[in-house]
């Protein structure tokens, strides 16, 4: 389609159309992908299936662990990651749970998207880790073919762009608040 469909007024403007959506961005860095599996065959089965990934105009960068300790260790010292596929059972049945916690509770990381990914999953029932871990998917290891780990690593990563963008908007609306307190100071 090359001609750009007409704009309605009012409140639809706030909406944009599929061809504007779908434009890629300005490359930028790639998105940041952590594995943490303790099985090196997920990490090489993984790498393959993203192997040349692309999304919004932008790369991917696959960082690796094998151990939620290093999970943790990465999650610290990197920036910028946008999506944790996380293994539950590795150095112990929770391991991956307790992970998701400190991510979220301890580095007060709410941006990151976090799915977890198990080979067990009566040692982590999805409803209740769902309801009580603030985890943004849970997969079968088996059920992740290469199609549906494409559409969860696309829709992970739709989701991390808008909480940064929600998040920019909170601060800039912050800052206007806050410089019109201070020329109400003034004024007063």
């Amino acid at each position: 389609m090359s001609a750009a469909a007409p704009r309605s007024s009012g409140a639809d403007e706030r909406f944009r159309f599929a061809d504007e959506a779908s434009r890629p961005a300005v490359a930028s860095q790639p998105w940041r992908i952590l594995l943490v599996d303790d099985e090196p065959e997920v990490h090489k089965i993984t790498r393959l299936a993203l192997e040349g990934f692309t999304h919004d105009g932008r790369g991917s960068e696959l960082l690796s662990a094998y151990s939620a300790r290093e999970g943790a260790e990465l999650m610290r010292t990197t920036a910028d990651v946008a999506l944790v596929l996380l293994d539950v059972v590795m150095e112990s049945d929770d391991a991956g749970l307790k992970l998701a916690r400190t991510i979220r509770t301890e580095l007060h990381n709410h941006q990151t998207r976090i799915v977890l990914r198990t080979g067990q999953p009566g040692m982590a029932p999805e409803r209740d880790i769902v309801t009580n871990y603030d985890v943004d998917d849970y997969k079968l290891k088996t059920e992740l073919t290469v199609p549906k780990l494409y559409s969860t690593v696309v829709a992970s990563l739709r989701g991390f762009k808008e909480v940064k963008r929600i998040e920019r908007v909170v601060e800039e609306r912050t800052a206007t608040i806050v410089e019109m307190n201070k020329t109400l100071t003034t004024i007063n």
